[in-house]
């Protein structure tokens, strides 16, 4: 298996951690990290579940990487992840000594690696990061763009039912 093929590959995963992640209410993105060939850990955003900042799924699937190595650096792995790194995770990417990073979707909102900033690739920090962009990245985005579609088209039932509510009531 080539390396492009790895990486589709290896981004699916990501793209079902994603899945999972949509299920739950969360933001779909999903994460994996690859060492020797074989995936040690997957995660997908939490955000919401447990209303903490910083349970991106790239932060989760690092944690569960370090626990499962016995170690902060996560050398000679790679990390899936369906969308581009923001600025917190790109830098846990650098602290934990990630050396490739592969990413579906841009994110030109809050994208560290390529869209707003190339955290990932300055020289002044101790640790840069090959990086692939754009794997399967029309799937990535789309499980995004129906997520948000989805979510602004409940929040306008919900405030047309309360209208409606509101003027059955004489409010």
């Amino acid at each position: 298996m080539d390396i492009f093929d790895a990486d589709r590959l290896f981004m699916k995963q990501a793209l079902e951690e994603a899945q999972q992640a949509a299920l739950l209410g969360e933001v779909p993105i999903g994460a994996v990290l690859v060492y020797e060939g074989k995936i040690i850990a997957r995660a997908h955003n939490l955000r919401e579940t447990t209303q903490n900042a910083t349970t991106h799924a790239e932060l989760l699937v690092i944690q569960e990487a370090c626990k499962k190595i016995g170690s902060w650096r996560l050398e000679d792995t790679t990390l899936y992840v369906t969308l581009e790194p923001c600025p917190m995770c790109a830098g846990a990417i650098l602290q934990s000594r990630v050396p490739r990073v592969v990413y579906g979707a841009r994110d030109q909102k809050a994208g560290c690696v390529d869209s707003l900033y190339h955290l990932l690739n300055d020289e002044r920090f101790n640790h840069e990061c090959d990086v692939t962009e754009g794997i399967l990245a029309e799937e990535c985005g789309q499980i995004l763009t129906d997520f948000f579609k989805a979510l602004r088209d409940r929040k306008k039932a919900e405030k047309k039912a309360r209208l409606a509510s509101n003027d059955v009531n004489g409010l």
